[in-house]
């Protein structure tokens, strides 16, 4: 049985997923991080009794060093607001951008790359007519949150690695660099192409 979790979150997401996890083994010790530095010093201490330590990123910017996978004695997982069709940055804006049919939430085993681990887990839903972005976003969340408390016995409890799924990552992997290139407009740029941009990156 674990004996710590680090989550790598916000501020609000963290305070809840400790009570759910703790509710579900009293005895685990959760540690509340979000940003880079926080998380390599949370490593940098040795579990509590010596015992397994797993890592939990849920919808998190922050790129996890190598070194603090190496580190883990347990198999680290992501929560990754977009699909496995939607790997990278920003991923619901540019799903809007493509015209997507369906969107959703995924989670992963972390690695050292960027969403390419093995996929554990993914939920799809049709996009909405004329999806704007913080709509999007907003059910998004909400799927993610669904993802976490169906996987949160298992990481409270077990020391196993969760099952693969039938799924795998595909489609281009986007960065916040070519999402801030998407906002930038040019003079010669068709209105319809405009309207596009300003729906799917503000």
């Amino acid at each position: 049985m674990p004996e710590e979790v680090i989550l790598l979150t916000g501020e609000v997401e963290g305070p809840h997923f400790r009570a759910m996890l703790t509710s579900l083994n009293p005895g685990l010790t959760v540690v509340h991080t979000q940003t880079r530095k926080e998380l390599e010093a949370a490593c940098l201490k040795p579990p509590p009794g010596g015992g397994g330590r797993r890592l939990i990123a849920f919808s998190t910017s922050v790129i996890v060093p190598a070194a603090v996978l190496d580190g883990l004695s347990m198999t680290a997982y992501n929560f990754h607001p977009g699909p496995p069709t939607y790997p990278g940055s920003h991923a619901a804006s540019f799903a809007i951008y493509d015209g997507a049919e369906h969107f959703g939430a995924t989670a992963h085993v972390m690695e050292e790359k960027v969403d390419c681990g093995p996929i554990v887990a993914a939920e799809w839903f049709v996009m909405p007519e004329k999806a704007r972005f913080l709509d999007l976003e907003i059910k998004t969340y909400e799927l993610l949150l669904k993802l976490f408390a169906d996987l949160a016995p298992h990481f409270a409890t077990s020391d196993d690695a969760l099952p693969e799924i039938d799924a795998k990552w595909s489609g281009v992997k986007h960065t916040k660099a070519e999402f801030e290139a998407m906002k930038v407009l040019e003079a010669d740029m068709e209105e319809a192409e405009i309207n596009r941009r300003y729906l799917a990156f503000g």
